[in-house]
């Protein structure tokens, strides 16, 4: 029973460093060579798994093949159009110039029922409304609305609007996050005078955010 889970442990471990090195684009956009070594993977780790006799090299050795392998593929698609085309596909249009493409949308296999739950995805629940609709290559719609239905831009109004970055969690659950910190250029001397100015502990506090501008929110822990 131990060494079962120990082997378990062990090969979690791996899978879970192969996948880090093939990339974090693995676990957010799987493209179709990803999805199968994905498979692969997956299936490969559970033979040594569940079989106590089969031995861990058996396992690992696939598994680093098949790492080593979808690296490969990968440096040859950058470097090789036709092959990441082969592979991947290409993007299909299915809306263009505002007008449905039904051939397209034939040859993905896709119903009216699910262009639009698409669209509603999106926040668009008028057909009229789409200029171009793209199904990219990991099978998500790119979007791009007729410019009378578009949201109003800082820059079509002559405005000058000013950006102060991403909002992030500097403080979770009381636990401070430096490189948040650092990353929005401050510090935790910045941080003790925001608590004194709010007359709150970082133990207090369930979620803090802030962004370059020192604009900041904090939501106490309840109880």
């Amino acid at each position: 029973m131990i060494i079962s889970v120990i082997r378990t442990i062990l090969l979690y471990i791996i899978i879970i460093t192969s996948i880090r090195i093939m990339g974090k684009r693995q676990i957010s956009e799987l493209q179709t060579s990803e999805l199968v070594i994905t498979f692969l993977l997956s299936d490969i780790a559970a033979i040594p798994m569940q079989d106590n006799d089969q031995s861990m090299v058996s396992g690992i050795v696939p598994l680093l093949v098949l790492v080593i392998c979808e690296i490969v593929i990968s440096i040859l698609m950058l470097k090789h159009t036709k092959l990441r085309k082969l592979i991947c596909g290409k993007p299909v249009i299915v809306i263009n110039n505002g007008k449905v493409d039904q051939k397209a949308m034939e040859k993905l296999r896709m119903s009216a029922e699910d262009l639009f739950k698409e669209l509603r995805q999106k926040d668009i629940f008028h057909i009229d409304d789409v200029d171009y609709a793209i199904v990219e290559t990991n099978g998500k719609m790119s979007i791009m609305k007729k410019a009378s239905c578009d949201t109003v831009t800082a820059r079509q109004l002559g405005v000058t609007a000013k950006n102060d970055g991403i909002q992030t969690v500097i403080v979770s659950d009381g636990q401070i996050a430096e490189s948040s910190l650092e990353f929005c250029h401050l510090d935790k001397n910045w941080l003790k005078g925001i608590l004194k100015l709010e007359k709150t502990d970082l133990q207090d506090i369930f979620i803090m955010t802030a962004d370059k501008g020192k604009h900041y929110k904090i939501i106490k822990a309840e109880g």
